[in-house]
């Protein structure tokens, strides 16, 4: 057998995936809300493409937790249960407990910095949509930082999920809660800085906590 045969040919970044993008950032940007149907038809038509990218893309979107589909109702913007609200924030907290032990010890004053930087970006944001995504900046920041290949490799197929958990939680309630997002992720940084862990530890599970408190009425994050 050939060298040829053993592998399949490389493909390019196609269609299917600018689909996705699009359909991924319409998400994001609230123009579908969370049990929003997505029709073929109707995507194909907006984004004068043809059913066929379309269905790739929203099996791609499948994949990544933002979509479902059912045969009697086609495809949906993921409404998350409690047992999805549930498994993510367990999930979510280990990963980040692993983050911020590795940040305090590995990460560069550089490293720190960058993550401060998104922090400071926060002020900036002109709606609660740039806050979720300035939000899930912050942490690709730390996850960024804590130089470690794999736990950032788990943290980016968790990603859209938490977006989406992010979605939700404004969704369900915004009082006060945008205001208070920049000093509390300044906060965040500032303990990294400090290189103290178990500081660190508490402000990020409180910071959970919060999200999680909303989504479900109970305290029991951790």
């Amino acid at each position: 057998m050939s060298d040829q045969g053993k592998v399949a040919p490389a493909r390019r970044r196609g269609l299917a995936d600018e689909v996705a993008d699009s359909i991924r950032e319409a998400i994001f940007s609230g123009a579908y809300a969370p049990g929003a149907q997505l029709r073929e038809v109707e995507l194909s038509g907006a984004l004068d493409v043809s059913r066929g990218p379309v269905r790739e893309a929203l099996l791609k979107l499948e994949r990544e937790g933002l979509v479902r589909s059912a045969w009697h109702r086609g495809a949906t913007v993921t409404r998350l249960s409690p047992d999805d609200v549930a498994e993510l924030d367990s999930l979510r907290g280990a990963l980040e407990q692993l983050a911020v032990r590795e940040v305090v010890a590995r990460a560069s004053d550089e490293d720190i910095a960058a993550v401060e930087k998104v922090a400071d970006a926060m002020d900036r944001a002109a709606d609660e949509h740039e806050m979720v995504r300035c939000d899930i900046a912050f942490h690709d920041a730390v996850y960024a930082a804590a130089r470690h290949r794999r736990l950032e490799e788990a943290w980016q197929a968790i990603r859209c999920q938490v977006h989406l958990f992010l979605l939700t939680r404004i969704g369900r309630s915004t009082d006060g809660h945008l205001s208070r997002i920049p000093a509390e992720h300044r906060e965040l940084a500032a303990a990294l800085r400090a290189r103290d862990a178990e500081a660190a530890l508490d402000l990020f599970a409180a910071h959970r906590r919060e999200a999680f408190t909303v989504l479900t009425g109970t305290t029991d994050a951790d």
